[in-house]
């Protein structure tokens, strides 16, 4: 009989037995480069906020003696000695690290002082590393002051010549300060950056009261502070609430001014842009928007290209970049003319280009137990503050041993001090003068070592009375760091007092401005009217003036017909659905007049390659609409909660594999109950309340139990009048009316599979009946 037992791929090969199976093999080295991505490259420390290359910059050049005011050195020395000492990869990766620490507009608070060109935010690169000059910015001692206090480990280098810090003792959370990005395997993280003040408030707070609340921790924290400056619009909640859960993204738009000119004229200055954003993007946006071109696979303009341009055109004679030394960000948008109205203005230009964008965050770092986790800013600036009380007290502990050696050192002098003479003579008469020293003056190797290494001139003028005060100083600072130590409260208030010091020497005004506001969206001003939208079956689409219209006057192209026409106003929207469950939307008031056969839908949406519409309504945005599926699932929803701004539309209904969307069905005002009838002629009536409404779509619940091979033929909801089953019996057109008593025996709870349905006409078309 074969054993069919698999195999352990993780268990050790038997003695003397190197053989691997080539999956495990390719899974374990898989596992490795994700873990080493993860922890070696893509995620910051949650201790000091740094990427293994930067850390291994700021150490290099720290031992290059290139502190904030020393001379600068070229670039590819500094360069050179982090390649190869600490970091053992591509130059140029080494170099644009180094290059984005120094970017004032990268960074919230640069770590690098980078002299030449080092690039601009309009994505200009920066100059080769032979031509541009680096050194540290006061700012960096934050990260680096306490490196040779025994405050952090440290680890051999990759060939084991030289050891670097694992991490740097960070005497505030810089992860907050100049936030991160990175793209990891299987994660990334989007940190924004915040300012130094209000996060050191919020670590001062959060030492003193550990319970602090999330509305005290908003409050100190409102919200990113963005080097470029800019306005978040976002309300203070979903802030407080993107910060909990630690992902989501935020609604950041452009700062502007008026600027008055003469003879009435006026000019709109934008002054900020959001983060992402450049002058050089926004410029390169309207271009594309002024001046068009035909999208790949048509051939024309489409629509929406016409529209906006015309509507640009409109309003914008002439735009400018005035950006430079006096003003980093300055683009002046000069109106047709002064009569334009000022808001609408400003509107059309933040809902075209980027100056209103998204500011994504997901805030994933490697935390103190080495994981990389999505965590809440709460949780962070935790794990922050027991990062730094650890770092206080590992310096406090290695200033102990040094005090303690110093006033062991010094209690020998004061030996010294007191018999000279005699010092001297030992030495001289003694053939080992430090066994002769411990002996005779009760000495440790440690003090008679230091007696001997003193020049025979200190022996001789050793000064006492500096020597007892040294000890006496050395003995206060002694019991002070041991309180530290011994008291947990003397360590808060030490912890609080050099957080608010730094505070206080490198903090500054925030840069962003947090202020609710609503998402610019174009208006286009429609004139309400009622109109007829036509659809055919092949998806051309026409809009005709009014309602009432007999709808076998419709033509349509060869082998064309009618899908539907919908009586709705220009104000409305018609909904696409394709056959992947996307909802893709229309504005009626775009659509061709009838005069002609239309235009079809795949023009006027970016259809997913592979896919198809299925079906189409056209309807108010209020309207209720029920969307069932054959294999007997759905839900109701609204047209708005279908509607999307992105012509690639949004995923609305969960289909299974083999299953299909059914035609969508309007709930009409006074419709009680839902009547389904499957393929195989399974009736089945339920109350329209047990429906689920769901407003950002699904799969919906079960709407009806269905045997094998058997489907959801037709949805129709019913009112007080009851339901019409019309069709053909013996050669005739002929209507049941299912009311009352007749329509008892089917009515039944939701899910269930129904009773056969018994009426005249063969494969009946249903329809409610109404008042």
């Amino acid at each position: 009989m074969t054993d069919t037992k698999q195999p352990d791929l993780f268990a050790a090969p038997p003695e003397g037995d190197a053989a691997i199976t080539l999956g495990a093999y390719a899974e374990q080295a898989y596992l490795d480069y994700a873990v080493s991505v993860v922890r070696g490259r893509a995620l910051p420390d949650v201790g000091d906020g740094q990427k293994p290359v930067q850390r291994r910059i700021l150490y290099a050049m720290q031992a290059m003696g290139l502190a904030s005011g020393a001379k600068p050195v070229k670039s590819a020395r500094v360069v050179g000695d982090v390649l190869g000492k600490y970091h053992p990869h591509g130059d140029q990766a080494a170099y644009d690290a180094m290059v984005r620490m120094a970017q004032s507009f990268s960074l919230r608070y640069p770590l690098i002082d980078g002299h030449g060109n080092f690039g601009s935010r309009d994505g200009d690169n920066a100059a080769a590393m032979r031509y541009t000059e680096a050194r540290l910015t006061p700012i960096a001692r934050l990260l680096l002051d306490e490196l040779d206090e025994g405050t952090v480990d440290f680890v051999p280098n990759y060939d084991g010549s030289q050891e670097e810090p694992q991490q740097l003792p960070a005497r505030l959370p810089m992860m907050l300060l100049n936030g991160a990005s990175g793209i990891a395997v299987g994660m990334a993280t989007e940190m924004p950056s915040h300012n130094l003040r209000e996060v050191a408030r919020a670590c001062v707070e959060l030492i003193r009261h550990p319970d602090m609340d999330s509305a005290r921790l908003a409050e100190l924290i409102p919200g990113p502070d963005f080097a470029g400056g800019g306005q978040i619009i976002t309300p203070p909640a979903d802030i407080a609430a993107i910060y909990a859960s630690g992902r989501g993204s935020l609604k950041a738009r452009a700062r502007w001014q008026f600027e008055e000119m003469a003879r009435g004229q006026w000019q709109l200055v934008v002054y900020e842009l959001p983060p992402g954003t450049s002058g050089q993007k926004v410029l390169e946006e309207i271009e594309e928007i002024t001046n068009p071109k035909v999208r790949a696979g048509k051939k024309s303009l489409s629509p929406e290209q016409l529209q906006s341009k015309a509507m640009m055109l409109g309003l914008l004679d002439a735009v400018r970049d005035e950006s430079g030394k006096d003003a980093a960000v300055r683009l002046v948008f000069e109106p047709k003319t002064s009569k334009v109205d000022r808001d609408e203005f400003v509107n059309t230009l933040l809902a075209q280009t980027s100056m209103e964008s998204n500011a994504p965050i997901n805030l994933v770092c490697i935390g103190l137990d080495g994981r990389p986790r999505q965590k809440g800013l709460r949780a962070i600036l935790d794990e922050w503050v027991q990062f730094r009380t650890a770092t206080v007290l590992r310096r406090t502990r290695h200033r102990v041993e040094k005090v303690s050696d110093r006033i062991h050192v010094l209690e020998g002098r004061m030996i010294v001090y007191l018999n000279v003479d005699e010092v001297i003579q030992t030495i001289r008469e003694s053939d080992e003068p430090r066994e002769a020293l411990m002996k005779r003056f009760d000495l440790t190797e440690r003090q008679a070592e230091d007696i001997l290494e003193m020049r025979l001139r200190q022996l001789a003028r050793l000064d006492g009375i500096k020597v007892e005060q040294e000890l006496a100083d050395k003995r206060a600072e002694l019991l002070k760091l041991q309180d530290l130590l011994d008291n947990a409260s003397s360590l808060k208030r030490q912890l609080i007092k050099e957080i608010e010091a730094d505070a206080k020497q490198y903090g500054d005004d925030r840069r962003t401005l947090i202020e609710t506001a609503e998402r610019a969206v174009l208006e286009t001003r429609v004139v309400d009217e009622p109109v007829t939208v036509v659809v055919s079956q092949k998806g051309w689409l026409r809009a005709r003036q009014g309602h009432g219209h007999d709808a076998s006057q419709f033509t349509f192209k060869q082998g064309d017909d009618l899908y539907g026409a919908f009586e709705c106003r220009t104000t409305d929207t018609l909904i696409a659905l394709g056959d992947n469950g996307r909802a893709y939307t229309v504005a009626v008031a775009g659509l061709p007049s009838a005069r002609g056969d239309g235009q079809p839908v795949t023009t006027m949406i970016d259809l997913e390659t592979g896919t198809r519409i299925t079906h189409m309504l056209a309807a108010a945005p209020d309207s209720r609409w029920l969307l069932a599926t054959r294999g007997g699932f759905g839900f109701a929803t609204r047209l708005s909660d279908m509607t999307s701004r992105q012509r690639a539309g949004k995923q609305f209904v969960s289909l299974e594999a083999g299953d299909e969307l059914l035609r969508p069905v309007p709930l009409f005002e006074g419709a009680l109950q839902l009547a389904l009838l499957s393929a195989k002629g399974k009736f089945l009536v339920f109350g329209l309340d047990e429906v689920k409404a769901l407003s950002g779509g699904g799969r919906g619940t079960i709407l009806m139990g269905l045997d094998d091979k058997d489907g959801v033929q037709q949805v129709v909801p019913i009112g007080r009048r009851g339901l019409r089953a019309a069709g053909v019996y013996r050669n005739k057109h002929t209507e049941d009316i299912l009311a009352g008593p007749a329509l008892e025996p089917y009515v039944g709870k939701r899910a269930r599979k129904g009773r056969q349905l018994d009426v005249r006409p063969k494969q009946p078309v249903l329809s409610p009946v109404f008042e």
